[in-house]
Protein backbone atom coordinates (compact mmCIF):
# COMPACT_ATOMS: atom_id res chain seq x y z
CA UNK A 1 0.00 0.00 0.00
CA UNK A 2 2.75 2.71 1.12
CA UNK A 3 5.13 2.51 -2.19
CA UNK A 4 6.52 4.69 -5.13
CA UNK A 5 6.97 8.05 -4.92
CA UNK A 6 5.41 10.25 -1.92
CA UNK A 7 5.88 13.74 -1.36
CA UNK A 8 6.81 15.91 1.73
CA UNK A 9 4.23 18.29 0.47
CA UNK A 10 4.82 22.14 1.44
CA UNK A 11 1.96 24.31 3.01
CA UNK A 12 1.81 27.06 0.52
CA UNK A 13 0.86 30.40 2.38
CA UNK A 14 -0.32 33.94 1.32
CA UNK A 15 1.80 36.65 2.38
CA UNK A 16 0.43 37.42 5.58
CA UNK A 17 1.14 34.37 6.46
CA UNK A 18 -2.42 32.32 6.20
CA UNK A 19 -2.59 29.53 4.14
CA UNK A 20 -3.16 29.84 0.30
CA UNK A 21 -5.51 27.28 -0.87
CA UNK A 22 -5.91 28.08 -4.18
CA UNK A 23 -2.39 27.36 -4.57
CA UNK A 24 -3.08 24.14 -2.22
CA UNK A 25 -5.57 22.84 -4.81
CA UNK A 26 -2.77 23.29 -7.91
CA UNK A 27 0.40 21.59 -6.37
CA UNK A 28 -1.85 19.13 -4.97
CA UNK A 29 -3.00 18.48 -9.09
CA UNK A 30 0.46 19.41 -10.00
CA UNK A 31 1.55 16.28 -7.99
CA UNK A 32 -1.08 13.73 -8.71
CA UNK A 33 -0.91 14.10 -12.37
CA UNK A 34 2.34 13.85 -12.39
CA UNK A 35 2.68 10.24 -11.22
CA UNK A 36 3.21 10.98 -7.17
CA UNK A 37 1.42 8.21 -5.24
CA UNK A 38 0.93 9.47 -1.42
CA UNK A 39 0.80 12.99 0.17
CA UNK A 40 2.07 13.68 3.01
CA UNK A 41 0.27 16.75 4.39
CA UNK A 42 1.96 19.05 6.98
CA UNK A 43 5.28 17.07 7.66
CA UNK A 44 8.58 18.88 8.34
CA UNK A 45 8.16 20.60 4.76
CA UNK A 46 5.10 21.46 5.26
CA UNK A 47 5.93 23.46 8.44
CA UNK A 48 4.17 20.93 10.54
CA UNK A 49 5.32 22.97 13.63
CA UNK A 50 3.79 26.22 12.57
CA UNK A 51 0.63 24.43 11.28
CA UNK A 52 -2.65 24.39 13.47
CA UNK A 53 -5.01 21.24 14.11
CA UNK A 54 -7.49 23.64 12.41
CA UNK A 55 -5.64 24.19 9.62
CA UNK A 56 -4.38 20.90 9.00
CA UNK A 57 -8.07 19.47 9.43
CA UNK A 58 -8.99 22.10 6.31
CA UNK A 59 -5.93 21.16 5.02
CA UNK A 60 -6.66 17.14 4.84
CA UNK A 61 -10.19 17.70 3.84
CA UNK A 62 -9.54 19.65 0.58
CA UNK A 63 -6.98 17.87 -0.16
CA UNK A 64 -9.05 14.70 -0.74
CA UNK A 65 -11.46 17.04 -2.44
CA UNK A 66 -8.71 17.65 -4.86
CA UNK A 67 -6.86 14.29 -5.17
CA UNK A 68 -9.51 11.90 -4.57
CA UNK A 69 -8.19 8.04 -4.37
CA UNK A 70 -5.60 8.95 -7.00
CA UNK A 71 -2.87 9.08 -4.49
CA UNK A 72 -2.89 8.14 -0.77
CA UNK A 73 -3.19 10.80 1.56
CA UNK A 74 -1.45 10.70 4.67
CA UNK A 75 -1.43 13.26 7.72
CA UNK A 76 1.40 14.38 9.58
CA UNK A 77 0.33 13.77 13.34
CA UNK A 78 2.99 13.07 16.12
CA UNK A 79 4.01 15.23 18.72
CA UNK A 80 6.65 15.18 21.57
CA UNK A 81 3.87 14.25 24.25
CA UNK A 82 2.59 11.17 23.77
CA UNK A 83 -1.05 12.13 25.87
CA UNK A 84 -1.36 14.54 22.84
CA UNK A 85 -0.32 12.64 20.09
CA UNK A 86 -3.05 10.12 21.01
CA UNK A 87 -5.42 12.47 21.01
CA UNK A 88 -4.22 13.61 17.31
CA UNK A 89 -4.21 10.35 16.46
CA UNK A 90 -7.79 9.66 16.76
CA UNK A 91 -8.75 13.19 16.08
CA UNK A 92 -7.32 12.72 12.36
CA UNK A 93 -7.80 9.49 11.79
CA UNK A 94 -11.26 9.54 11.97
CA UNK A 95 -13.67 8.89 9.27
CA UNK A 96 -14.77 12.51 8.60
CA UNK A 97 -10.51 13.02 7.38
CA UNK A 98 -10.48 10.13 5.09
CA UNK A 99 -7.02 9.63 5.65
CA UNK A 100 -4.71 6.37 4.58
CA UNK A 101 -1.94 6.73 7.51
CA UNK A 102 -0.76 8.72 9.54
CA UNK A 103 3.11 9.78 9.96
CA UNK A 104 4.39 10.00 13.68
CA UNK A 105 7.85 11.01 14.31
CA UNK A 106 10.61 10.43 16.72
CA UNK A 107 9.50 12.82 19.69
CA UNK A 108 12.17 16.02 19.43
CA UNK A 109 13.79 17.45 22.25
CA UNK A 110 13.07 15.15 24.77
CA UNK A 111 15.02 12.08 23.68
CA UNK A 112 13.27 9.41 24.97
CA UNK A 113 14.98 5.99 25.59
CA UNK A 114 13.94 2.71 23.44
CA UNK A 115 11.79 1.51 25.83
CA UNK A 116 10.10 4.83 25.79
CA UNK A 117 10.00 5.20 21.82
CA UNK A 118 8.45 1.54 21.91
CA UNK A 119 5.77 2.79 24.63
CA UNK A 120 4.93 5.86 22.83
CA UNK A 121 4.90 4.62 19.28
CA UNK A 122 2.70 1.91 20.59
CA UNK A 123 -0.20 4.12 22.58
CA UNK A 124 -0.32 6.26 19.06
CA UNK A 125 -1.07 3.17 16.99
CA UNK A 126 -3.36 2.03 19.97
CA UNK A 127 -5.10 5.30 19.52
CA UNK A 128 -5.27 5.38 15.85
CA UNK A 129 -7.72 4.01 13.32
CA UNK A 130 -5.93 3.66 10.79
CA UNK A 131 -2.18 2.64 9.97
CA UNK A 132 0.92 4.17 10.97
CA UNK A 133 3.89 4.94 9.28
CA UNK A 134 6.85 5.66 11.70
CA UNK A 135 9.23 8.43 11.06
CA UNK A 136 13.22 8.43 12.12
CA UNK A 137 14.75 11.93 11.34
CA UNK A 138 17.38 11.81 14.22
CA UNK A 139 19.05 15.20 12.48
CA UNK A 140 15.83 16.89 13.40
CA UNK A 141 14.68 15.35 16.38
CA UNK A 142 17.95 14.11 18.27
CA UNK A 143 16.88 10.65 19.23
CA UNK A 144 17.42 7.62 16.61
CA UNK A 145 15.08 4.83 16.28
CA UNK A 146 17.09 1.95 16.49
CA UNK A 147 16.47 -1.29 13.95
CA UNK A 148 15.55 -4.00 16.58
CA UNK A 149 13.14 -1.27 18.62
CA UNK A 150 11.37 -0.66 14.72
CA UNK A 151 10.95 -4.69 14.96
CA UNK A 152 9.57 -4.53 17.83
CA UNK A 153 6.79 -2.26 16.73
CA UNK A 154 6.84 -3.95 13.45
CA UNK A 155 4.97 -6.71 15.43
CA UNK A 156 2.48 -3.66 17.02
CA UNK A 157 -1.23 -3.67 14.81
CA UNK A 158 -1.61 -0.75 12.88
CA UNK A 159 2.22 0.13 13.09
CA UNK A 160 2.38 -0.45 8.88
CA UNK A 161 6.23 0.57 8.24
CA UNK A 162 8.44 3.63 8.16
CA UNK A 163 10.20 6.50 6.98
CA UNK A 164 14.05 6.05 7.61
CA UNK A 165 15.70 9.23 6.72
CA UNK A 166 19.02 7.71 7.98
CA UNK A 167 20.65 7.37 4.67
CA UNK A 168 21.87 4.10 5.49
CA UNK A 169 21.53 0.80 2.91
CA UNK A 170 22.96 -1.32 5.60
CA UNK A 171 20.31 -0.09 8.18
CA UNK A 172 17.46 -0.59 5.33
CA UNK A 173 18.53 -4.10 4.40
CA UNK A 174 18.63 -4.84 8.68
CA UNK A 175 15.15 -3.38 8.90
CA UNK A 176 13.85 -5.22 5.66
CA UNK A 177 14.96 -8.42 7.09
CA UNK A 178 13.81 -8.07 10.38
CA UNK A 179 10.10 -6.61 10.19
CA UNK A 180 8.26 -8.81 8.13
CA UNK A 181 7.23 -8.84 4.41
CA UNK A 182 3.95 -6.55 5.04
CA UNK A 183 5.53 -4.04 6.74
CA UNK A 184 6.73 -0.93 4.63
CA UNK A 185 10.22 0.49 4.74
CA UNK A 186 10.15 4.44 2.90
CA UNK A 187 13.25 6.08 2.39
CA UNK A 188 13.34 9.81 3.97
CA UNK A 189 16.19 10.92 1.84
CA UNK A 190 16.33 11.84 -1.55
CA UNK A 191 20.09 11.58 -2.14
CA UNK A 192 20.14 7.89 -1.11
CA UNK A 193 16.82 6.76 -2.54
CA UNK A 194 17.75 4.79 -4.80
CA UNK A 195 20.64 3.00 -2.99
CA UNK A 196 17.83 2.33 -0.65
CA UNK A 197 14.94 1.17 -2.74
CA UNK A 198 17.53 -1.35 -4.21
CA UNK A 199 18.49 -2.27 -0.21
CA UNK A 200 14.70 -3.28 -0.06
CA UNK A 201 13.12 -0.08 0.52
CA UNK A 202 9.61 0.45 -0.58
CA UNK A 203 9.86 3.64 -2.31
CA UNK A 204 10.65 7.53 -0.28
CA UNK A 205 8.70 10.47 0.64
CA UNK A 206 10.21 12.96 -1.33
CA UNK A 207 11.23 16.46 -0.77
CA UNK A 208 12.49 17.03 -4.59
CA UNK A 209 8.98 15.49 -5.90
CA UNK A 210 7.88 19.03 -4.92
CA UNK A 211 9.70 20.56 -8.04
CA UNK A 212 10.55 17.04 -9.64
CA UNK A 213 7.05 15.00 -9.45
CA UNK A 214 7.35 13.01 -12.19
CA UNK A 215 11.11 12.43 -12.60
CA UNK A 216 10.78 11.36 -8.93
CA UNK A 217 7.69 8.65 -9.73
CA UNK A 218 9.72 7.34 -12.83
CA UNK A 219 12.75 6.60 -11.05
CA UNK A 220 11.26 5.09 -8.60
CA UNK A 221 9.30 2.90 -10.80
CA UNK A 222 12.49 2.19 -12.25
CA UNK A 223 14.44 1.37 -9.25
CA UNK A 224 11.28 -0.96 -7.84
CA UNK A 225 11.48 -2.96 -11.46
CA UNK A 226 15.14 -3.33 -10.85
CA UNK A 227 16.24 -1.43 -13.25
CA UNK A 228 19.54 0.09 -12.16
CA UNK A 229 20.43 1.68 -15.42
CA UNK A 230 17.58 3.41 -15.88
CA UNK A 231 16.89 4.30 -12.48
CA UNK A 232 20.74 6.38 -12.55
CA UNK A 233 20.10 7.92 -15.57
CA UNK A 234 17.13 9.67 -14.14
CA UNK A 235 18.97 9.91 -10.65
CA UNK A 236 22.02 11.70 -11.82
CA UNK A 237 19.55 14.79 -13.46
CA UNK A 238 18.20 15.24 -9.77
CA UNK A 239 21.38 14.91 -7.88
CA UNK A 240 21.81 18.43 -7.69
CA UNK A 241 18.08 18.86 -6.55
CA UNK A 242 18.53 16.42 -3.43
CA UNK A 243 21.49 18.41 -2.34
CA UNK A 244 20.35 21.64 -2.88
CA UNK A 245 17.62 21.88 -1.53
CA UNK A 246 18.93 21.78 1.82
CA UNK A 247 21.11 24.74 1.79
CA UNK A 248 19.37 26.71 3.88
CA UNK A 249 16.63 24.68 6.41
CA UNK A 250 13.94 22.66 4.68
CA UNK A 251 11.61 24.47 3.22
CA UNK A 252 13.28 27.90 2.56
CA UNK A 253 14.85 26.51 -0.80
CA UNK A 254 11.93 23.91 -2.00
CA UNK A 255 9.69 26.48 -1.25
CA UNK A 256 11.41 29.52 -3.30
CA UNK A 257 11.78 27.33 -6.02
CA UNK A 258 8.02 26.25 -6.31
CA UNK A 259 7.25 30.08 -6.48
CA UNK A 260 10.03 30.89 -9.25
CA UNK A 261 7.79 28.09 -10.79
CA UNK A 262 4.58 29.90 -10.56
CA UNK A 263 2.86 27.33 -8.12
CA UNK A 264 2.56 29.17 -5.81
CA UNK A 265 4.04 31.93 -3.70
CA UNK A 266 7.54 31.82 -1.36
CA UNK A 267 5.89 32.53 1.86
CA UNK A 268 7.30 31.15 5.32
CA UNK A 269 6.29 31.61 8.62
CA UNK A 270 8.79 32.75 11.48
CA UNK A 271 11.06 31.91 12.26
CA UNK A 272 12.01 30.65 9.17
CA UNK A 273 13.35 33.34 6.22
CA UNK A 274 13.16 33.44 2.63
CA UNK A 275 16.22 31.69 0.81
CA UNK A 276 19.48 33.89 1.08
CA UNK A 277 20.55 36.13 -2.00
CA UNK A 278 24.05 34.03 -2.47
CA UNK A 279 21.84 30.96 -2.99
CA UNK A 280 19.94 31.71 -5.72
CA UNK A 281 22.02 30.62 -8.48
CA UNK A 282 22.61 26.74 -6.85
CA UNK A 283 19.12 26.26 -6.72
CA UNK A 284 18.18 27.64 -9.97
CA UNK A 285 20.96 25.90 -11.56
CA UNK A 286 19.74 23.16 -9.72
CA UNK A 287 16.53 23.20 -11.75
CA UNK A 288 17.85 23.58 -14.80
CA UNK A 289 19.88 20.52 -14.49
CA UNK A 290 16.52 18.45 -13.77
CA UNK A 291 15.07 20.04 -16.89
CA UNK A 292 12.72 22.70 -15.30
CA UNK A 293 12.08 26.12 -16.15
CA UNK A 294 11.51 29.18 -13.97
CA UNK A 295 10.68 32.81 -14.65
CA UNK A 296 13.08 33.81 -17.28
CA UNK A 297 14.38 29.86 -18.07
CA UNK A 298 13.77 28.06 -20.95
CA UNK A 299 12.41 24.70 -20.29
CA UNK A 300 15.11 22.22 -21.25
CA UNK A 301 14.81 20.06 -23.75
CA UNK A 302 13.26 16.60 -22.63
CA UNK A 303 12.03 17.89 -19.44
CA UNK A 304 9.63 15.92 -17.85
CA UNK A 305 8.79 16.82 -14.79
Amino acid sequence: MYAGSLVALVTPMQPDGSIDFNAWSRILEFQVSNGTSGIVVAGSTGESSFVTDAELAELLTRARSVIGKRALLIANTGTNDTRSACDRAREFSSSKYQVDGLLVATPPYVRPTQEGLFRHFSAIAESSSVPVLLYNVPGRTAVDLLPPTVARLARVPKIAGIKEAVGDTARVRELVASCGADFRVLSGDDLTARETIGAGAAGVISVTANVAPRAMADMVAAALRGDRAGATQIDQRLVALHRNLFVEPNPTPVKWALAHMGLMGGTLRLPLLELSPQYHAIVIESLFAAGISVEGMPRAVGANS
